[in-house]
């Protein structure tokens, strides 16, 4: 990839993506005016501006907030089949597939095993943009640079925000190629502060600081302690741990995620619980955005120590086992 967009917030980066792809649908590919659609998934967290929460499956993010932007279409998460059939229905119209590739505000929801590798054939095969959203996986959280790369997949545009600012300064980007991010035109997109010098020099560091693959392997390599830690968890008390890396989500079987967060708060342990309503224990249910209570994350800073990751997992194993 060749060409960066530089924004300030997560949601200017997809709202800059979504106006990408639908120019780069109607002069490239040849799209009818204003009939390109773009497939999304339930349970996607892209931010919360108007365009975005249209296609929110977040009755928080999205009630009250109409009436809606059309042109898109949501699918379960992880079900290939189901983007394949809107791109049988509504063929060259489809310009773009927005992907998280593990969702994180619904409560780290990891996709099954070849989803992405799925999409990403399916994209090429159909001229269609297949746009990952790594925002929150990205920049080595899952042990990778990308959570893409876990199933070898290069996307045709990377969302990037979060720790690009390395928690100093807001700055997101679109990253992709020229023949892509070169459709916009002079006057056509923009934003005060974005791409200001401040929090490009800040988000060089940080891609400096990747280069060496440090910061991955530790994810990686405590990321692993950190989930075999979590899966010993007593079955009564947490029903499910999952994630990659230093990210993970835990469902528990009866308190509700902002009952953990407050013990854990109690206990000198930061977490965020997730949005009730997004997902559920049973999978299928999950994928489509429905309700269950209790899902907290987890996402240890890169930097953690060993010592400092097992004193935070003592702290959650105490919640979990109500000590």
């Amino acid at each position: 990839m060749d060409a960066v967009l530089p924004m300030n917030t997560g949601a200017e980066a997809v709202e800059t993506a979504i106006k990408v792809a639908r120019k780069w649908g109607y002069t490239v590919k040849g799209v009818p005016a204003d009939q390109a659609v773009i497939i999304v998934f339930g349970g996607n967290f892209h931010g919360r501006t108007t365009t975005i929460v249209s296609f929110s499956t977040d009755d928080d993010a999205r009630a009250g907030f109409g009436p809606y932007t059309p042109g898109f279409r949501v699918v379960p998460y992880g079900d290939l089949n189901a983007v394949a059939a809107v791109v049988g229905e509504l063929g060259e119209r489809v310009v773009a597939v927005l992907v998280e590739p593990i969702q994180g505000e619904a409560g780290v929801i990891v996709p099954p095993p070849g989803f992405l590798a799925g999409l990403r054939q399916l994209c090429t095969a159909h001229g269609i943009l297949m746009i990952a959203d790594e925002i929150q996986s990205g920049l080595g959280r899952t042990g990778e640079t990308f959570a893409c790369s876990a199933e070898n997949v290069v996307p045709d545009a990377y969302l990037l925000g979060k720790a690009l600012g390395g928690g100093i300064v807001p700055v997101s980007a679109m990253v992709s190629t020229w023949p892509v991010l070169g459709v916009l035109r002079p006057g056509q997109h923009g934003s005060t502060f974005g791409g200001n010098p401040l929090a490009c020099a800040v988000a060089r560091e940080v891609i400096a600081m990747l280069r060496s693959g440090e910061y991955q392997a530790r994810s990686a390599v405590l990321g692993r302690r950190m989930h075999e830690r979590l899966a010993r968890l007593p079955g009564d008390a947490v029903r499910a741990a999952r994630g990659r890396g230093l990210w993970a989500g835990l469902e528990f079987a009866s308190l509700s995620g902002r009952e953990v967060c407050e013990r854990l708060a109690a206990r000198g342990v930061l977490a965020k619980e997730t949005h009730d309503n997004f997902t559920d224990s049973n999978v299928q249910r999950r994928r489509s955005g429905t309700q269950v209570r209790g899902v907290v994350r987890l996402a240890p800073p890169l930097v953690i120590s060993q010592d400092d990751l097992d004193w935070g997992l003592d702290r959650i194993e105490e919640v979990a086992l109500g000590k």
